[in-house]
């Protein structure tokens, strides 16, 4: 049997999907998966050994130069490459326009997506031929995709021993532990103050005050900072220079030698943004912070992830505008981080 996942994007919910490769095998031994993925997150799967092809799409181009040349050619390679492969069954967990035209390139007449209430866009449901209703149970974003999926196989992906996987190669690893030699012998934490929207913020004032109290506790530990963007980048550096010494700015890698980073720090500390769910996936211990996002539907889940959402009654209300924003999140106080942290950790010096 050979079928295809069509999850684009974003980073975050490309991770969410992964334990869906391990299902696959599981449940039917011998079948060959393929992937259609953004451009810009084909690292995430590139190298996975229970993947059998990556196929790779710039819609963002593409929307912006619909009749160039260039736009049709790269159309047309996608729309031949998935076509030739001669699905059995299409997997569209993405559930909006873009993915809807993926399904109808591959000329398969078996389209199985998600219902309608979990639909990005509801012009979805014109390019799928069932959507599979999800349970009460199924809350968690990873459960939702796992339940359309399972479904034509018969078997519950509850109870399954279900990995992740993202690979990074010797050199990435090796990069890593250069940077890593470069640092003193305790703890490292990892810290990514970056989020999607406004909501998904911390305060400025609540990363210094939580450097300072980390490098209190442990004196030869090292902060790491890790930034998305150039605004980001300007906090951090301003962060660092208020902890002082133990504080540093991370320079941009690409998607690969972070995760191997990643691999390697003991602890990353974020709010619902892509660094955390990376580093969930490849089995460092993480502490999220949730306001508007609701960590219970799509924070990390492993026995060493600790979710911190806002003690608010109004929390996990998705907005991405809030004039109570500022009070939402200095609801999430520094010693509520640092007894997160000491869950993880289990000592009492962090609370």
């Amino acid at each position: 049997m050979r079928v295809l996942i069509v999850k684009m994007s974003d980073l975050g919910d490309i991770i969410h999907a992964l334990p869906i490769l391990s299902y696959l095998h599981q449940a039917s031994p011998g079948i060959e998966v393929d992937w259609v993925v953004e451009e810009p997150f084909r690292e995430l799967l590139e190298g996975n050994h229970l993947l059998a092809m990556l196929h790779t799409v710039r819609t963002k181009a593409w929307r912006k130069a619909p009749l160039a040349r260039a736009t049709r050619r790269e159309m047309a390679g996608v729309k031949a490459a998935l076509g030739e492969r001669k699905y059995d069954i299409v997997f569209d967990i993405q559930g909006s326009l873009k993915s809807g035209l993926v399904d109808r390139f591959t000329h398969c007449g078996k389209v199985i997506g998600l219902p309608s209430e979990l639909l990005q866009e509801k012009v979805n449901l014109f390019f799928t031929t069932r959507q599979i209703p999800t349970r009460r149970q199924d809350f968690h974003v990873t459960d939702q995709c796992l339940r359309v999926v399972s479904v034509p196989f018969g078997r519950d992906f509850r109870g399954m021993t279900l990995t992740t996987e993202i690979r990074t190669s010797p050199e990435d690893d090796a990069g890593a532990e250069v940077l890593l030699s470069t640092l003193s012998d305790g703890l490292v934490f990892l810290c990514h103050c970056g989020a999607a929207m406004e909501t998904g913020f911390w305060y400025d004032e609540g990363w210094v005050s939580l450097g300072k109290s980390l490098l209190a506790l442990h004196p030869d530990a090292t902060l790491l900072f890790s930034w998305g963007n150039e605004t980001e980048r300007g906090k951090v550096i301003g962060f660092a220079a208020a902890i002082g010494r133990g504080a540093r700015v991370l320079e941009r890698s690409h998607l690969k030698g972070f995760t191997a980073l990643l691999k390697k720090v003991d602890l990353v500390i974020g709010g619902d943004s892509g660094p955390v769910h990376m580093a969930a996936a490849v089995g460092t211990p993480t502490v999220s912070l949730y306001r508007a996002g609701n960590g219970k539907r799509s924070g990390p889940r492993g026995e060493h992830d600790v979710i911190v959402q806002a003690p608010l009654s109004c929390t996990a209300c998705f907005r991405k505008q809030c004039d109570k924003d500022d009070h939402c999140r200095r609801s999430i106080t520094v010693g509520i981080v640092l007894m997160a942290v000491g869950k993880i950790y289990g000592v009492k010096e962090f609370l």
